[in-house]
Order: C-alpha cells, then structure tokens, then sequence
C-alpha cells in the first residue's frame, strides 16, 4: 500500500467505530486525523487529559496560540463551543470513572492476549508515561490504530517484548492490513484490506491470527 496513504486509511476506518455523543480520548499522531473522518450525524466530546473537555478542531497556523492551549501531546490546540478546562484531577477522575466511551491510541507492540506497550523503550529517553495507563483501564473501550509493522518487523506479537503499559485491555486493533479483534481465543481476522490476502497478513503477524468466517473487505 503507498505509505502515504496508510495514515488516513486506518483513521478512515477506526471513525467509523464511533458514535454520536461518545466521549472520546484521542493519542498523540495517527489518532488525531480520526474525526476528520466521522461519518455524518456524528459528533463527539474529544477529552484531552491534560485538561480539556470538549477539544476543537487543530488551529490553523495563523491563530494557534501555542504557549496558551495545547493539547496532551504539546501541540496547539482548542476548545469547541461549549467546552471546558478542567484541572488533571477532575480530568483523570473522568478517565478512572469510566466514563470515557473509546480512547484510540497507537503501539508499539500488542500482543494476542489484548496486551499493551507504547510508553517507553528502554534506554531511549522518553518524555513521560502519560495518560496511557489510565486511559487503557479505564476507557470501555480501547482501540489501537497503528501500522502493521515497523520496517519490516512485526509489531502484533505473541507476547510483548517491551515493558507493558496495561494488560489485557486491547479490544481491537486497527492497521493498514486489516481489523482484528482481541478474543479470549485470539486474535479475530475480521476485515481485510482488499490489497492483501489473509496469508500475506498472517505473514506480517507473530500473533496466530484467527480468520472470521465472515471475513469482509474494510
């Protein structure tokens, strides 16, 4: 697939798991293109845990005031009409409440009993754990957007090779290849990128995958 569309592709997918009114946390990269593609009829409540409900669109260069509104990843950001700034214990009350329907966030690693490492490899410097940790346990539901491999090498695994940051909170995994979902039996084949075949995903795959009987095309 030509890598410059990979992105948008699996944000194109991954919108539409969402629906009007969820209250959504979206991570850093990838998952902020996501409500560019929401299907019509679908607003969300985008949460940010550094402090905002209600996040609005990406500002533009000309008004983006970066030293006043950013969002948890440093970037300029803002706030949707009738949003608000709330501090990180009212924020993180949200997360732990369980009252953020979907986070979407990305991976360095997931493996075939829903596990999660994205936070740190060790012995690079790494800015800081984040919300993740919380918003994977607490979100009813955790969606992973990701590539399917990282130069080559498989980022879906048997088990993670990197510390954890949760344990068995990955509900689905989104790539350019296709969609699964994390079962109590293994990873679901449930969509498929028509570019592929189930081979040339398993292929890219350490996890045994699981092809869906029902298979479809994303």
């Amino acid at each position: 697939m030509d890598r410059a569309l990979i992105k948008d592709f699996i944000a194109k997918r991954v919108a539409k798991e969402l629906k009007d009114g969820n209250v959504v946390n979206l991570g850093i990269g990838l998952p902020t293109l996501v409500p560019g593609y929401l299907p019509e009829g679908v607003n969300l409540v985008l949460q940010s845990e550094n402090g905002i409900i209600g996040t609005g669109p990406k500002p533009t260069a000309e008004n983006a005031e970066p030293f006043y509104v950013t969002d948890a990843g440093g970037q300029p950001s803002s706030v949707a009409l009738g949003g608000a700034f709330i501090d990180s214990s009212v924020s993180f009350g949200l997360i732990r409440g369980g009252h953020v329907d979907v986070t979407i966030l990305g991976a360095l690693e997931v493996d075939e009993k829903g596990n999660l490492a994205n936070w740190i490899i060790p012995g690079k410097m790494v800015p800081g754990m984040g919300g993740a940790m919380d918003l994977v346990v607490g979100a009813k539901k955790v969606i992973v957007a990701m590539e399917h491999t990282a130069k080559g090498a498989p980022k879906i695994l048997k088990k993670c090779r990197l510390p954890f940051t949760a344990v068995n909170c990955v509900d689905m995994i989104v790539t350019e290849m296709g969609v699964m979902k994390v079962t109590d039996e293994g990873l679901l084949l449930v969509e498929i990128n028509q570019e592929y075949t189930p081979q040339q995903v398993q292929e890219a795959t350490e996890a045994t995958l699981i092809i869906s009987p029902e298979i479809a095309y994303m």
